[in-house]
Protein backbone atom coordinates (compact mmCIF):
# COMPACT_ATOMS: atom_id res chain seq x y z
CA UNK A 1 0.00 0.00 0.00
CA UNK A 2 1.52 3.62 -1.05
CA UNK A 3 2.27 6.11 1.63
CA UNK A 4 0.25 9.23 1.80
CA UNK A 5 1.10 13.31 2.93
CA UNK A 6 -0.43 12.50 6.00
CA UNK A 7 1.00 11.46 9.33
CA UNK A 8 2.25 8.08 10.12
CA UNK A 9 -0.89 7.17 12.54
CA UNK A 10 -3.49 7.85 9.88
CA UNK A 11 -1.65 6.14 7.07
CA UNK A 12 -1.55 3.01 9.49
CA UNK A 13 -5.00 3.61 10.91
CA UNK A 14 -6.07 3.38 7.01
CA UNK A 15 -3.95 0.20 6.69
CA UNK A 16 -5.49 -1.27 9.42
CA UNK A 17 -9.42 0.13 8.25
CA UNK A 18 -8.69 -1.56 4.78
CA UNK A 19 -7.66 -4.70 6.59
CA UNK A 20 -10.51 -4.89 8.80
CA UNK A 21 -13.35 -4.36 6.18
CA UNK A 22 -11.30 -6.73 3.68
CA UNK A 23 -10.51 -3.71 1.08
CA UNK A 24 -7.27 -4.72 -1.59
CA UNK A 25 -5.45 -2.49 -2.90
CA UNK A 26 -6.02 -4.43 -6.36
CA UNK A 27 -9.91 -4.08 -6.15
CA UNK A 28 -9.42 -0.41 -6.42
CA UNK A 29 -9.54 1.84 -10.16
CA UNK A 30 -7.55 4.73 -9.23
CA UNK A 31 -7.69 7.62 -12.09
CA UNK A 32 -6.69 11.44 -11.78
CA UNK A 33 -8.48 14.30 -13.42
CA UNK A 34 -8.06 18.24 -12.99
CA UNK A 35 -10.17 19.64 -9.82
CA UNK A 36 -12.04 23.00 -9.56
CA UNK A 37 -12.96 25.36 -7.12
CA UNK A 38 -10.42 27.66 -4.90
CA UNK A 39 -6.30 26.85 -5.38
CA UNK A 40 -5.87 28.95 -8.08
CA UNK A 41 -3.56 28.64 -11.04
CA UNK A 42 -2.30 25.31 -9.34
CA UNK A 43 -5.18 23.29 -9.60
CA UNK A 44 -6.04 24.35 -13.17
CA UNK A 45 -2.66 23.09 -14.12
CA UNK A 46 -1.96 19.79 -12.16
CA UNK A 47 -4.50 16.22 -11.79
CA UNK A 48 -5.05 16.81 -8.03
CA UNK A 49 -8.61 15.25 -7.85
CA UNK A 50 -8.78 11.70 -7.59
CA UNK A 51 -11.36 9.49 -8.63
CA UNK A 52 -11.84 5.82 -6.97
CA UNK A 53 -13.74 2.60 -7.69
CA UNK A 54 -14.41 -0.16 -6.11
CA UNK A 55 -14.70 -2.99 -8.72
CA UNK A 56 -16.50 -5.25 -6.41
CA UNK A 57 -19.01 -2.90 -5.00
CA UNK A 58 -19.11 -0.47 -7.86
CA UNK A 59 -19.06 2.43 -5.48
CA UNK A 60 -17.20 5.04 -6.74
CA UNK A 61 -15.83 8.51 -5.00
CA UNK A 62 -14.60 11.80 -6.08
CA UNK A 63 -12.17 13.79 -3.91
CA UNK A 64 -10.99 17.13 -4.88
CA UNK A 65 -11.14 18.47 -1.27
CA UNK A 66 -7.22 19.76 -0.94
CA UNK A 67 -4.69 21.09 -3.15
CA UNK A 68 -1.97 18.01 -3.21
CA UNK A 69 -3.18 14.81 -4.57
CA UNK A 70 -1.56 12.83 -2.09
CA UNK A 71 -3.86 14.11 0.61
CA UNK A 72 -6.89 13.42 -2.15
CA UNK A 73 -5.76 9.87 -2.75
CA UNK A 74 -5.70 9.26 1.21
CA UNK A 75 -9.34 11.17 1.52
CA UNK A 76 -10.76 9.17 -0.80
CA UNK A 77 -10.07 6.00 0.14
CA UNK A 78 -11.09 7.45 3.85
CA UNK A 79 -14.53 8.37 2.25
CA UNK A 80 -14.97 5.15 0.30
CA UNK A 81 -14.02 3.24 3.46
CA UNK A 82 -16.92 5.10 4.68
CA UNK A 83 -19.26 4.42 2.06
CA UNK A 84 -18.51 0.70 2.15
CA UNK A 85 -19.03 0.59 6.03
CA UNK A 86 -22.16 2.37 5.84
CA UNK A 87 -24.01 0.17 2.92
CA UNK A 88 -22.64 -2.99 5.15
CA UNK A 89 -25.08 -1.65 7.54
CA UNK A 90 -22.79 -0.03 10.20
CA UNK A 91 -22.51 3.00 12.15
CA UNK A 92 -20.15 5.32 10.67
CA UNK A 93 -18.74 8.56 11.98
CA UNK A 94 -20.47 10.80 10.04
CA UNK A 95 -23.95 8.76 10.78
CA UNK A 96 -23.55 9.15 14.17
CA UNK A 97 -22.88 12.92 13.98
CA UNK A 98 -26.12 13.59 12.05
CA UNK A 99 -27.61 11.52 14.42
CA UNK A 100 -26.76 13.25 17.46
CA UNK A 101 -27.93 16.69 15.76
CA UNK A 102 -31.03 15.06 15.13
CA UNK A 103 -31.39 14.40 19.03
CA UNK A 104 -30.51 18.14 19.57
CA UNK A 105 -32.75 19.44 17.22
CA UNK A 106 -35.69 16.98 18.60
CA UNK A 107 -34.97 18.37 22.07
CA UNK A 108 -35.05 21.92 21.25
CA UNK A 109 -37.65 21.51 19.56
CA UNK A 110 -39.99 19.72 22.35
CA UNK A 111 -38.59 22.67 24.85
CA UNK A 112 -39.67 25.10 22.43
CA UNK A 113 -42.99 23.76 22.26
CA UNK A 114 -43.96 23.62 26.38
Amino acid sequence: MPEFAVSAEKNRWLRLKMAELGLREEDLIETFVRSSGNGGQHVNKTSSCVQLKHKPTGLQVACMRERSQSINRFLARRELLERIEAASGALTPEMKRIEKLRKQKDRRRRRAAT
